[in-house]
């Protein structure tokens, strides 16, 4: 089996597996191209970030089978994940991704509802009499 590296990412609800491999920088996830499944631009310069500042984008061909949650946490998943099998690749390379604050797992989540609320937060209306 060739060389690869993988990394887990997650993100709200988001797991991505991702897998390095060398390459030339094609970019493909759940078996469909990535610029079909990240249609959004802003998304698509997310999950390029870590490549981008290592200037590792034509060496590998990364494989990315994402799940769970919405676009945007899919998006911070595989970034993630990306950025953690840069490190595996080359531990060098953590300081520069530390710096741009990629490394940290971003711990946000939708809060749950409360009993007896409207949300998380909101309540119902008050009323005096």
């Amino acid at each position: 089996m060739d060389i690869q590296y993988y990394g887990t990412g997650r993100r709200k609800t988001s797991t991505a597996r991702v897998y390095l491999r060398p390459g030339s920088g094609v970019i493909t996830v759940n078996r469909r191209e990535f610029n079909t499944y990240f249609p959004n631009e802003a998304l698509q310069m997310i999950i390029q970030q870590p490549l981008r500042l290592t200037e590792t984008g034509d060496k590998f061909d990364i494989l990315v089978n994402v799940d769970g949650g919405g676009t945007s946490g899919q998006a911070g998943a595989v970034r993630h994940g990306i950025t953690r099998a840069l490190i595996e690749y080359n531990a060098d390379l953590r300081s520069t991704l530390k710096k741009a604050g990629l490394v940290t797992r971003d711990p946000r989540k939708k809060e749950r509802k409360k009993y007896g609320q409207k949300g998380a937060r909101k309540r119902f209306q008050f009323s005096k009499r």
